[in-house]
């Protein structure tokens, strides 16, 4: 039995660090701003070769401390199943650990909020959030703006499904996410006993070969019998990306490693609905070239666009799905997406779908 009671248990937060000296004071003042603070902060610096530490360091936070990683290859992963190495002996089963990426700052009240349903719920085996996008500090050019509203606008949607789902959601995102800490020993356990997927058999909470071990780890949450949520007093703002070519190197990651995180599992009860996320994915991708190819095609052969009723049909429904699922974001915001002006930006990610469909199937080298 653990020795704190129910409510008190200690919360150790870890924030994975790579060269992230202009942001990681921001996200510890948010956690120390928390209406329930960490009892303990940890910066896990991964090679850093910048100001990280001395950022850190220079707060001169009594709660707030640096682990330096040593020989570290496995990205955030491999830097923290080495925090998570040191920290989790020390820690009681109903302690909690929250990793949050060092872009994200969360809401006063996130921790508080995120705590109590892990306290109320012992069926839950991670607790996350719902985000918005912002802009870097201090670039504001034109296209970064506009590129960042066309990020907020997609998070905005995905929350919205998620609470309309009451929290029900895919994967308890890398930007903040809360564990109890006898959780995470179960699947460190479960990776070295082979009953999980340890890809280089090393064991540790995160498997370090996969692409998004956000997602990864929220299927071994799930595998182990326990659910996983994102309940909407749990907010968070993070980073977006700031030009296409990260946006596109991003994204390629998150879908291929979501695909092979679904090969990696197999079909189960619990990745069963993430196939057919696929497959509807898949069909996404087709029906938007079908959709294209005609509209070139009636170009090609008869010097324009001959309007197909199917297709005006489907356009209809794209208009009114842009609008009704940006209600977050005000009349004004709505009115404006459905005059389609997102439609370049969802091609972009098609074909970033398409892309790493066939990345996953050809095997190519993966790039974090």
């Amino acid at each position: 039995m653990s020795r704190h009671a129910v409510g008190v248990a200690r919360i150790t937060a870890l924030i994975p660090a790579h060269n992230e000296e202009a942001l990681i004071s921001a996200a510890i003042r948010g956690l120390l701003d928390q209406s329930r603070i960490p009892h303990k902060i940890i910066v896990v610096a991964d090679n850093c070769t910048d100001g990280t530490v001395s950022a850190v360091e220079a707060m001169g936070e009594p709660r707030v401390f640096v682990f330096e990683t040593a020989g570290n290859t496995d990205k955030k992963a491999g830097a923290l199943n080495q925090a998570l190495g040191v920290v989790l002996p020390g820690l009681d089963d109903d302690d909690v650990v929250l990793v949050q990426d060092a872009d994200s700052i969360l809401n006063s009240d996130f921790v508080g909020n995120a705590a109590v349903h892990l306290d109320s719920d012992r069926g839950l085996g991670a607790v996350g959030g719902t985000f918005r996008a912002v802009p870097s500090a201090g670039d504001a050019s034109l296209m970064t703006r506009f590129l960042v509203h066309l990020q907020d606008n997609e998070y905005a949607r995905y929350a919205r499904d998620v609470r309309r789902l009451k929290g029900k959601c895919l994967v308890v995102t890398g930007t903040a996410a809360l564990f109890r800490a006898s959780t995470l020993r179960k699947i460190s356990a479960a990776r070295v006993a082979g009953t999980l997927p340890s890809g280089n058999g090393a064991g540790g909470v995160y498997d370090t070969t996969v692409l998004t071990e956000d997602n990864e780890l929220s299927f071994a949450v799930m595998t182990m019998g326990m659910r996983i949520l994102a309940p909407s007093d749990c907010l968070l703002v993070t980073d977006a990306m700031t030009t296409w070519k990260e946006l596109w190197a991003q994204r390629l990651r998150w879908k291929r490693g979501a695909v092979e995180n679904c090969v990696q599992y197999g079909f189960t009860s619990v990745t069963a609905s993430y196939w057919g996320r696929q497959a509807l994915s898949i069909a996404g991708v087709l029906v938007t070239a079908a959709y294209l190819g005609s509209l070139v095609w009636s170009l090609i052969f008869t010097g324009g666009i001959v309007v197909q009723p199917f297709w005006l049909a489907v356009t209809g429904i794209f208009v009114l799905e842009r609008g009704i699922t940006l209600k977050d974001k005000g009349t004004g915001r709505r009115l404006l997406a459905a005059t389609m002006y997102e439609l370049p930006y969802d091609l972009f990610l098609q074909v970033i779908h398409a892309r790493a469909y066939l990345d996953s199937v050809f095997k190519t080298k993966k790039v974090w």
